[in-house]
């Protein structure tokens, strides 16, 4: 089978302009709002560090749509409008179908999250909680859907997941022609605790007195749509959980703007 080079380029660009969305997000304000300890020296954010700052997420984005490019067709996963694109196919028949089910998944995983939130205040010191919102003003919503719709989705589902398929399937079911639901259902348990789990280094950062609360709101709120994404990828394709996780973003956006959520 070989490289399909041309979906690779455009998972990466479509990866690229998520990393680049960035740009838009004012880092001197954010970083000088942070808790640091006093005396810290905040470096100055001007347009050549913050261009410079994408280069690393850049290269992770380009080795998980390498990763996936060459393992998801060996498993079954597929990113149905890249592929159509990349090979010159129907793109109405492709993205069609993963549409509604994307939304429907925004709907799921937006409540979800907002009820996590909700019981968590309760738990969380009202300093967190104000200082989470403050955190929220700083990514503009176009960052938001960019960064979580093709980013995060490329990196943890596109990437990680379809690596642990394919390596639990290469471990423990070589006599099986293609990956049974158990190994789908595992891969998708293990990158939504793995995405959860990336999103508590900010956390840590606003919050050095972490607490068990915090913690617990991070992974449990986060691995909750991490299953919805990865159910969506492994049903629909790629591009459903993109939407979804899109989706989402403006679902907590306007629960926010709201008050429903932080």
């Amino acid at each position: 089978m070989r490289f399909n080079t041309r979906l690779f380029l455009i998972l990466w660009i479509a990866g690229v302009i998520g990393v680049a969305s960035f740009l838009l997000v004012d880092l001197n304000a954010m970083l000088h709002s942070m808790p640091f300890p006093a005396g810290t020296e905040i470096p100055d954010f001007n347009f050549t560090l913050k261009v410079l700052s994408l280069i690393q997420p850049s290269v992770l984005v380009a080795i998980a749509v390498f990763v996936g490019v060459l393992l998801a067709p060996k498993v079954g996963l597929s990113a149905p409008f890249a592929e159509a694109l990349a090979n010159d196919g129907d793109r109405i028949a492709a993205l069609g179908p993963q549409v509604i089910p994307g939304i429907i998944g925004s709907l799921v995983g937006g409540a979800a999250i907002i009820l996590v939130g909700f019981t968590s205040r309760q738990f969380l010191a009202a300093e967190i909680t104000q200082r989470i919102s403050q955190f929220g003003e700083f990514l503009p919503l176009p960052t938001r859907l960019l960064y979580g719709g093709f980013v995060e989705e490329l990196l943890l589902r596109w990437g990680v997941m379809t690596f642990l398929v394919w390596g639990g399937w290469r471990l423990f079911q070589k006599g099986e022609r293609v990956p049974t639901a158990t190994i789908f259902v595992f891969a998708i348990l293990i990158s939504s605790v793995i995405f959860a789990i990336g999103h508590l280094p900010i956390a840590y950062l606003l919050f050095p007195a972490h607490t068990i609360a915090l913690t617990m709101f991070v992974i449990i709120g986060n691995s909750m749509f991490g299953l919805v994404a990865g159910y969506l990828y492994w049903k629909k394709g790629l591009e459903s959980a993109m939407i979804a996780h899109a989706v989402t973003h403006l679902i907590l956006f306007s629960a926010s703007y709201l008050g429903a959520y932080f």
